[in-house]
């Protein structure tokens, strides 16, 4: 039978200092990371000469408030969706190559 290796006193404290190290050096820093702001959070400051709108529907390259808008999107839509269906039905129309 093999019995586990006994740690020498000098061994089992240091791991014991290290570990309390590693615990009291976590519950300090836990704070400080969640109250810090990163670079990411901070709002960009328009330094440069350039202005570009912000907000609402200032990114997209259309307008949905139009009165045409409707229209046009279902329409992109309906086409994406039944083009798809209008080959396959034109393929299976076609007579068969012999």
């Amino acid at each position: 039978m093999v019995k586990a290796p006994v740690m020498s006193l000098p061994l089992r404290c240091s791991i014991v200092k290290m570990l309390s190290r590693a615990v009291t050096r976590a519950a300090t820093q836990a704070p400080s990371v969640v109250a810090r702001r990163g670079f990411h959070a901070t709002r960009s400051r328009m330094s440069s000469p350039f202005h570009y709108p912000e907000g609402p529907r200032s990114n997209i390259p259309f307008n949905p408030k139009s009165k045409v808008f409707p229209f046009l999107f279902w329409g992109f839509m309906g086409a994406g969706f039944g083009i798809p269906f209008g080959i396959a039905a034109w393929k299976q129309s076609k007579a068969p190559e012999a």
